[in-house]
C-alpha cells in the first residue's frame, strides 16, 4: 500500500465531526515554562514601539523555543537599588549631583534604595522608597575606604532583596577592582554574584567610577575591574557605562541611556528545555527578528524541574 493510500484508510477509520460536536483539543506546547526580563535597547531607525512575541527569535543549546508571552513593563511597579563602592579616594564632582537628579526624577511607582560597598562589606543607607528626594539625600559622594572586593556586597545586596513582584535593578557606581583577586580577568565572586543575579531575576547596570589615584595604578587592574563591569552588566541584561580608564565628564548621556532602558524592558514568557536535576540556569540566547533593534538579555533563566510522569499542568487558574 502506498503512503496516499494508507492516509486514506486511517481517515476512513476515523469517525466524521458532525456539526455538533467539539474538536479535539491542540496537542499541549512542550517545554517547562520560564520567564525573564528583556530590554529592547536600540531602536535605529525608528521609535520605540511595543514588541510582538513573533519578533523574538529565542533558543537553548541551538534549539528554537516558543514564546508565549511578551509583556511591556512600562509603568509597572519597580525598584532601583543604588549601590555605590566607597572607593578609597574616589573623586567628588558634578556626576554625584547629576545622580541625584536622576533619583529625583524617577516615575511614582519606582521606589529608590541607596547602598554603599565599605571595605568589601554592603551597608545599606536606605532601603527603596517612593519619596524620592529622601532616597536622594541617602546618596552621597563616597568618603574613601582600603579598596576591597565590590563583588561580595553585590551577591548580599541581592540575596537580600525580597522579590515582591516589581522590577529589580540594580546600578552599581565601581571601579571593579578587586584587590584579593589571584587572576585578574577571572574573579570567582563576581560570577558568584552574576549567578545570583540571574537566579533572581536582578539586571545590573554598572558606571565605572575610577578611584582619584587611577594614574599610578598598574593598567591592568583597571582593565581587569572594567572587565569585570562589563561581564556582570551584560551576563545580567544590564549594560556597562565607561570610556578609558579616567572619570566620565558626564554621566548625563548615560543617564537618559539607562533612562530608555527602563522604559523600554518586557517580560517574556517562553518554554524551556529543563535540565535533569530540579530547577537550574539554562543558557538562552534572545534577539530580534528586526534588524534595527537590540535585545538586552541575561544569559541565564532559572528553568523549572521537568514534571514528574503523569503530573497535571497547571493549576486550573
Amino acid at each position: 500500500m502506498n503512503r496516499i493510500a494508507r492516509i486514506a484508510s486511517a481517515l476512513l477509520a476515523c469517525p466524521f465531526l458532525g456539526a455538533g460536536q467539539t474538536p479535539l483539543p491542540a496537542p499541549a506546547l512542550a517545554g517547562a515554562p520560564a520567564r525573564m526580563v528583556i530590554t529592547a535597547g536600540h531602536f535605529y531607525s525608528h521609535e520605540a514601539r511595543d514588541l510582538m512575541a513573533s519578533e523574538l527569535i529565542v533558543t537553548q543549546d541551538f534549539e528554537p523555543l516558543t514564546v508565549t508571552k511578551v509583556t511591556p513593563l512600562y509603568g509597572t511597579p519597580l525598584e532601583l537599588f543604588f549601590l555605590v563602592d566607597n572607593c578609597s579616594s574616589c573623586e567628588a564632582n558634578s556626576q554625584f549631583t547629576e545622580l541625584h537628579r536622576f533619583i529625583t526624577s524617577q516615575t511614582e511607582n519606582t521606589a529608590v534604595g541607596v547602598a554603599y560597598i565599605q571595605e568589601g562589606q554592603l551597608e545599606i543607607a536606605q532601603d527603596p522608597v517612593l519619596d524620592h528626594e529622601k532616597a536622594a539625600k541617602a546618596l552621597n559622594t563616597p568618603t574613601g575606604n582600603r579598596p576591597s572586593n565590590p563583588f561580595v556586597a553585590l551577591r548580599q545586596l541581592i540575596e537580600g532583596w525580597k522579590p515582591d513582584g516589581s522590577r529589580h535593578v540594580v546600578i552599581m557606581v565601581s571601579n571593579g577592582i578587586d584587590p584579593t583577586a589571584t587572576k585578574e580577568l577571572l574573579d570567582p565572586t563576581a560570577d558568584a554574584a552574576i549567578e545570583t543575579a540571574q537566579r533572581a531575576g536582578v539586571i545590573v547596570f554598572v558606571i565605572y567610577h575610577p578611584s582619584a589615584d587611577y594614574l599610578t595604578i598598574d593598567p591592568s587592574k583597571i582593565y581587569a575591574g572594567q572587565v569585570q563591569l562589563a561581564h556582570i552588566a551584560t551576563e545580567t541584561g544590564g549594560e556597562a557605562y565607561l570610556v578609558g580608564f579616567g572619570p566620565l565628564p558626564s554621566l548625563a548621556p548615560f543617564l537618559g541611556d539607562l533612562w530608555d532602558h527602563l522604559g523600554n524592558q518586557y517580560m517574556m514568557e517562553f518554554l524551556a528545555i529543563p535540565g535533569e536535576n530540579g530547577p537550574a540556569l539554562q543558557a538562552i540566547e534572545v534577539r530580534s527578528e528586526l534588524t534595527d533593534v537590540d535585545i538586552m538579555a541575561p544569559a541565564k533563566a532559572l528553568v523549572p524541574a521537568p514534571k514528574a510522569e503523569g503530573e497535571v499542568s497547571g493549576s486550573g487558574q
